[in-house]
C-alpha cells in the first residue's frame, strides 16, 4: 500500500524570530492527518544557516534545517520577525530574498505577522496587496510604497501569496489554509481540536480600537448567535436590534465595531459557509442546499461562490468531497 507523501511546509525564522508566530504553523497543521492515521502536513522550522536563532522572548531556538528546505516545501511560511535590517530598513540576505524568489515559482507562500517584510524586501510583494500587524504599518509603508498595505483584514490572500496581521491572526490564515487544502469540516475539527474560533473571516477587522464590552447588554452576540440559528430565514434589521434591546442605528455600529463588518456581510459569509459545509458533507442537490443555508436559489449560491472562491458549487464538491481522505483528531473526552 502507497502512503501518501505528506505536504511539505518549511517555515522560515529570521532573528530575532517571534516564537508565537513560529510555533502557530506546527500546532495547527500537525493536528491534520490522513485517514490512514498519516500526518497530512509536514512542518519544518529552518534558518538561513541551520543555526539557532533567538526570539524575541529571550530563549533561542533550533531548527531543523537550513534555506535548502525551501527547495522542496509546497508551501512557505515566514514568521514574524524583529530583525532590524528587515523591520527597519526594509533589507533581507540576498541569500533568504534569492531562496524565497525561487520557492515563489513551485510553493504557496504565506507570511505571518512581520513576516510580511521579509517578503517585500525580496522583492515578491510589490505591486499587490498584502496585510502586516497594524503596529508597523507605517513603517511597511514607508519602506515599501509600492505594496497595496491593508491593516484591517486578519489576512489577505492575493496573487497566490497569503499574508497576516499579527498575534492570533496567525490561527486565523492557518485554518484558512487547512480549509482551502482539505475543506471545512477538516478545519472546523482542527480549530476544535485546539479550542479556538473555528471561522473568522480574513475580511473581519484585526483590531478594534475601542473595545465593546461583551455582555448581554452591551453586545451584539445574541443577534449573532440568532442568525446561526435561523440561517434559513430572513430577519430584518429591526428584527435583530430589538433582540439586543437596541436602536438600529447602535445596533449596526456596534456590530460593525465588533466584527468589522455589517450585518448583511456577516450574514451572507455565515451562510455561505454552511452552504459550503454541506456540499462537503450531504449529497443535497444544490437547490436544496441554496435553500437551507439561506442563499435562496442554486444561481444566487452559484454568484456567491463565484465571487468569493472562484468556484461553482459543483466543483467545490467534486474538490472537498475527494480531499475528505484528510481528518483532525478529536479532543480527549473527559471520562
Amino acid at each position: 500500500m502507497t502512503v501518501a507523501t505528506p505536504h511539505q511546509v518549511a517555515v522560515l525564522a529570521l532573528a530575532p524570530v517571534v516564537p508565537f508566530d513560529l510555533s502557530i504553523p506546527a500546532q495547527m497543521l500537525a493536528a491534520v492527518e490522513t485517514r490512514a492515521g498519516h500526518a497530512a502536513y509536514d512542518v519544518r522550522t529552518l534558518t538561513p544557516d541551520g543555526s539557532p536563532v533567538p526570539t524575541v522572548s529571550g530563549y533561542g531556538i533550533t531548527p531543523q534545517g537550513d534555506l535548502s528546505l525551501l527547495e522542496h516545501a509546497d508551501t512557505v511560511i515566514v514568521a514574524g520577525t524583529r530583525c532590524p535590517d528587515v523591520v527597519e530598513n526594509g533589507t533581507v540576505d540576498p541569500r533568504v530574498a534569492e531562496a524565497l524568489r525561487a520557492a515563489r515559482q513551485r510553493a504557496r507562500l504565506v507570511s505571518l505577522c512581520t513576516g510580511s517584510f521579509v517578503l517585500a524586501a525580496a522583492g515578491l510583494l510589490e505591486g499587490g496587496r498584502a496585510a502586516t500587524h497594524w503596529r508597523y504599518a507605517q513603517q511597511f509603508r514607508r519602506l515599501f510604497p509600492t505594496v497595496d498595505l491593508d491593516i484591517h483584514p486578519l489576512y489577505v490572500a492575493d496573487r497566490g501569496i497569503l499574508t497576516s496581521a499579527g498575534g492570533a491572526a496567525a490561527i486565523d490564515l492557518c485554518l484558512h489554509l487547512v480549509r482551502e487544502d482539505h475543506g471545512s469540516s477538516v478545519a472546523n475539527r482542527v480549530a476544535r481540536y485546539n479550542v479556538v474560533a473555528p471561522m473568522r473571516d480574513g475580511g473581519q477587522a484585526q483590531y478594534i480600537e475601542h473595545p465593546v464590552r461583551e455582555d448581554a447588554e452591551a453586545s451584539t452576540a445574541g443577534a449573532r448567535a440568532l442568525m446561526m440559528e435561523h440561517l434559513d430565514q430572513r430577519l430584518s434589521l429591526k428584527d435583530l436590534a430589538a433582540h439586543c434591546h437596541m436602536s438600529v442605528r447602535t445596533f449596526t455600529r456596534r456590530f460593525r465595531q465588533e466584527t468589522g463588518l455589517s450585518p448583511a456581510a456577516w450574514l451572507t459569509s455565515a451562510r455561505l459557509r454552511h452552504a459550503r459545509h454541506l456540499l462537503e458533507s450531504t449529497e443535497l442537490s444544490v437547490d436544496d442546499i441554496a435553500a437551507r443555508a439561506g442563499l435562496g436559489s442554486g444561481t444566487n449560491l452559484r454568484q456567491r461562490m463565484r465571487e468569493a472562491l472562484d468556484t461553482t458549487p459543483s466543483a467545490y464538491r467534486r474538490a472537498f468531497r475527494s480531499s475528505s481522505a484528510a481528518h483532525a483528531p478529536e479532543p480527549a473526552r473527559a471520562t
